[in-house]
């Protein structure tokens, strides 16, 4: 009997637990959200509209709600998770597929609070953890902005997440685990607004646990860009993209030109450059520079490098006399405002090679930007070099000029080619 009655009270403890738990997740995806009021609408008028389309801008909203090939703000592209991919919605004001029947408290809902216009949870791989800290002013010209638009009828393709991470459930337990809606009554630096809030840089930058949840204890720490196999460096870190002892001018230069005398931009930073930041008001550029400038250097562990076999750099000294000292010269200098010093450069230094790669194999290229229109780029060695050339010339400028970095392996390579197609 004693034992029958420690089984009954087992389960309904653990009912009750289930139940607490349940309630908690409820009440945690509710914080602070408010009713929504149908009625509510915003003027449309051409100030309104113009602003929204600058904070649309430098919000990069148009790189994620556009497909390659398709109309803007239409959305259909895909946004790739570790759990399956995510289709970015149609942005244009279509009363079917599009925000033609939202009004602008449901808008305000979906960027502070990651609810849609019927209710459901939306998926993170839609920043709005990042958007959260966009004021309801801004939230309302973006608005403005989108209603603005030609409609496109354009269905949004359904996700293709794996099980359980599909589920209104599982999205409901993140959030509890991750999010918490900002404190509108509390008024960002613009700096950190632009940075933090609507550039969300932190949805590259910052590192993820295996759920998926930003490490909040690591801000812009450095992480890899899922989807894109790119490596998404530290703003914090002397050693990867830290900017602490730029001058500003040259971080402004960066944000908005895409190059400065310190480096420039390639892979999905190249996009971001070419679609939002060049467009920034020299205000706001040098309000992030200033921010970004200000980041408490970062403490990153020193990864040991791995030898470099003799043979190695001797066959990457070959390739690189071969294909690369034309134009970086023949002790990796360059040539200031065409072609990248790989002396001493961070990028080369990192140790994590991965960027390297890709452009290796892919190319690098620079935005076109107004700031530098015509800017000179790489050409990708995909047909021309192998696998092992590739690591080993990687290897050899790693490992030279005093850079002292480890090998690249031909593996980590094969890998980067394979996954490219």
């Amino acid at each position: 009997m004693n034992v029958r009655r420690l089984i009954i009270a087992s389960v309904l403890a653990a009912a009750l637990v289930l139940a607490l738990g349940a309630y908690a997740v409820i009440v945690f995806n509710r914080l602070d959200e408010t009713s929504i009021d149908p009625r509510v609408m915003v003027s449309g008028s051409p100030e309104l509209i113009e602003r929204g389309a600058y904070l649309a801008r430098i919000g990069d909203c148009i790189s994620c709600h556009t497909r390659p090939g398709g109309a803007a703000y239409a959305g259909g592209r895909a946004v790739e998770t570790p759990f399956g991919a995510v289709f970015a919605g149609n942005l244009t004001p279509d009363d079917a597929t599009g925000l033609g029947r939202w009004n602008a408290d449901e808008f305000w809902r979906a960027l502070h609070h990651g609810r849609s216009r019927d209710g459901r949870l939306l998926y993170p791989a839609f920043p709005y953890t990042d958007y959260t800290h966009v004021t309801r002013g801004d939230a309302d010209a973006i608005f403005a902005f989108l209603r603005s638009l030609q409609p496109v009828t354009q269905p949004t393709p359904a996700p293709t997440l794996r099980f359980p991470y599909n589920t209104q459930a599982a999205l409901a337990v993140w959030r509890a685990l991750y999010f918490r809606p900002a404190k509108t009554d509390v008024a960002l630096d613009r700096g950190a607004y632009l940075v933090r809030g609507l550039g969300h840089c932190g949805a590259c930058h910052t590192p993820r646990d295996a759920l998926g949840g930003p490490l909040k204890d690591r801000p812009l720490a450095g992480a890899l860009v899922q989807g894109e196999n790119w490596w998404a460096p530290s703003l914090a870190s002397s050693r990867q993209a830290g900017m602490a002892d730029w001058p500003v001018a040259d971080i402004v230069a960066l944000l908005t030109d895409g190059v400065s005398p310190r480096g420039g931009v390639s892979g999905p930073m190249a996009e971001v450059v070419f679609a939002s930041l060049q467009h920034l008001t020299p205000q706001d550029a040098r309000a992030m520079a200033e921010w970004l400038r200000a980041l408490p250097p970062s403490s990153d562990p020193v990864a040991k490098s791995k030898a470099i076999p003799t043979a190695v750099m001797a066959r990457g000294g070959e390739v690189y006399r071969d294909q690369c000292a034309q134009c970086h010269g023949d002790e990796g200098l360059g040539k200031a405002g065409a072609f990248p010093a790989l002396a001493g450069n961070r990028a080369v230094r990192m140790a994590e090679p991965l960027n390297l790669i890709q452009i290796v194999l892919h190319g690098g290229y620079l935005p076109a930007t107004q700031g530098n229109p015509r800017p000179f780029g790489m050409p990708p060695f995909r047909q021309t070099l192998s696998d092992v050339d590739v690591a080993a010339v990687l290897s050899f400028i790693r490992g030279s000029w005093d850079n002292r970095a480890g090998r690249v392996d031909v593996v980590d390579v094969h890998q980067v080619r394979e996954r490219r197609g």
